[in-house]
Order: structure tokens, then sequence, then C-alpha cells
């Protein structure tokens, strides 16, 4: 018997609106995601996959807007419901951890009450037994000492602190579902380790599903059990993470991984040429040609589509055979 995908993303497209023009920014984003893995999204800044992420929470700036497709949370479409009835779902059942931690919380008030706001708004819970969950959710996320912390203000605490803070947050509804947008952003070496394994050892434990948005590709490696690329607001690779990192199909992916830092004497950087197209001035075809090694005339003519490359591995290139 086959289990839906908790999450199934259908021709997804935004635009963002100025007063000058309408600026397409994803273009018919498809994907699933199923129940207990961990979805990586993937791709340089401006490739998408923030937008993804507010588009399928419907979190969008007031210039952003869905034009297309359907949004399948346990099968109900999202973008068909009401702002209360969004609400809802996403005090309960989805939540998502922001890129700056500490500009997400309220500077204004303890870190304590804030928590114990989204405890009493989301599960009904006052007084002590608000307080003992709050201890509760500090020590899951590895937070020490829960009463000193839930007095201090966000300026108070360390990056890693306020991550961690954020990802109770998150937790603090019992969702299904995490989106983590750059968790590890910003924090050291060490911290992002520490935020990795937490990740890991939530999903282990709660049997959370996630869906993380970075441009970490070590964290993606450690972390995910699947992986998209997106690129100029279009997914141009999608399979499984292993697979992805052994056997890339696509250019991007190719210049991606090539881009890694690599330890040793020998040791080089290596870039993309060039950069992610402005949304005012989008190539015409294939959006990564400008930049490609592979580019020929169709490129230019004639858009490509995801085709299957394995069992559960796509790629959007017309020259895909020709990589191994």
């Amino acid at each position: 018997m086959t289990t839906a995908p908790l999450l199934q993303v259908r021709r997804l497209c935004t635009e963002f609106v100025t007063p000058s023009a309408r600026l397409p920014v994803l273009d018919n984003v498809e994907f699933d995601v199923n129940e207990g893995e961990i979805l990586g999204i993937v791709g340089e800044s401006g490739s998408g996959k923030t937008v993804t992420a507010l588009s399928v929470t419907k979190l969008l700036p007031a210039a952003g807007r869905v034009v297309g497709g359907e949004v399948l949370f346990r099968g109900r479409n999202l973008l068909a419901l009401s702002d209360r009835q969004m609400n809802k779902i996403r005090g309960e059942q989805i939540s998502m951890v922001f890129q700056n931690p500490r500009a997400s919380l309220n500077p204004l008030l303890p870190v304590g009450v804030t928590l114990e706001q989204v405890l009493r708004a989301h599960r009904g819970l006052h007084g002590e037994e608000a307080r003992r969950i709050s201890f509760e959710l500090l020590a899951d996320v590895g937070l020490p000492d829960p009463a000193r912390v839930l007095r201090r203000y966000p300026h108070e605490l360390s990056g890693g602190m306020c991550q961690r803070m954020m990802i109770a947050l998150a937790l603090a509804s019992g969702p299904s579902l995490l989106i983590a947008d750059e968790p590890t952003t910003a924090l050291d070496v060490t911290i992002q380790f520490q935020i990795i394994s937490l990740l890991k050892r939530l999903r282990e434990e709660h049997g959370l599903t996630l869906i993380l948005i970075t441009h970490n590709l070590g964290v993606v490696a450690e972390l995910c059990d699947r992986v998209i690329v997106m690129y100029a607001g279009s997914i141009v690779e999608e399979g499984p993470a292993l697979e992805i990192f052994d056997r890339p199909r696509h250019p991007y992916t190719l210049g991606l991984l090539a881009s890694r830092p690599r330890v040793g004497p020998n040791g080089s950087l290596a870039g993309i040429p060039g950069q992610v197209p402005d949304l005012r001035d989008r190539p015409p075809a294939c959006p990564f040609h400008p930049r490609c090694k592979y580019e020929q005339d169709v490129c230019h003519e004639q858009a490509p589509v995801l085709e299957q490359a394995s069992p559960g591995h796509r790629v959007s290139c017309h020259f895909w055979r020709e990589i191994v």
C-alpha cells in the first residue's frame, strides 16, 4: 500500500509585482515531501529557494503573489484556504525557522514570554503547565539551564542559542512539517555541527518531516535524504542525495559541487562563471545557458523539461545524457 506524500507542490508559479512590471519568480515548481524524510533545497542566492518556502506557507511579502498551481498538505490545497484557516495550519501543523533567528524574536520580550505565548495560542497551555513544557522544549533542543535562558532577552543570547530557541518555538505546537531556511548561516563551524546533529535527532526521535533550505552542500550531504537543485525559479535537478552527489546530471549541479572548498595543499575554490539572472532580464529558453559550457543553439530556442534520468532522479537539461 503506497502512502501519499505529506506535501505535494504542483505547477507552483509565483510573481512579484512592482509599479512598473510583473516579475515571474517561480516557474512551474513541482515536488513531493514524504512523511519522515528530510528534503534539501539548494541553489545560489536568488535561485528561488526561500520564495518557494514562503509560497508554500503563504507568507510572501506584500509584493509577492502565487499566480498558479497547488500546494497540497495531507491532500488539502493550502492555497485555497482563508487566512484564518491557514493561520491554524501554520501554527499547529507546519512551522518555519527563518534565516535570521535573532531578528525573528521579539526584542522587547524575554524569550520565555514569547514561547509561552505560542504554547497558549496553539496548545491552550497556561501557567505552570506552559512553564513545564517550555523547560522540556529547551532541554530537547539542547539549551542548558532553561530557567536562566527563559528570562533572557534575544540580545543576551548567542547566535547558536537564538537558533535553538527558534527551533524550540517551531516545535512548540507539535508540527508535522518543519521548514528550516538557512538554519546554519552565520554560525561558526562547531555550532553548525551542533544544529545539524539536533535536526537529525529531532527527525529520529519525533518522526519530524523537514524541508531544509540551504546553500551549504556539506549540510545537505550530512542531513538530507533527497535534494532539489533550483536555478532562476525552476527545479533543474532532483534526486536521492547520494545520487546527486555521486552522479550529478545538470551542469549547474556540477558547478555547485565543484565550488565546494577542498581540504589540503592542493585545495582550491572553483566558481561558476556569471551570476543568477536578474528577474527583469531572464534569458530565453534555458535560463542557465549564458553560464553553461554545454550550451548550444537549442538552449537559446527551447526550454528543457524535467526528464527521468534514473528512478527518482529528474533533470532539466537538453544534454544531460552527455554528463557522466
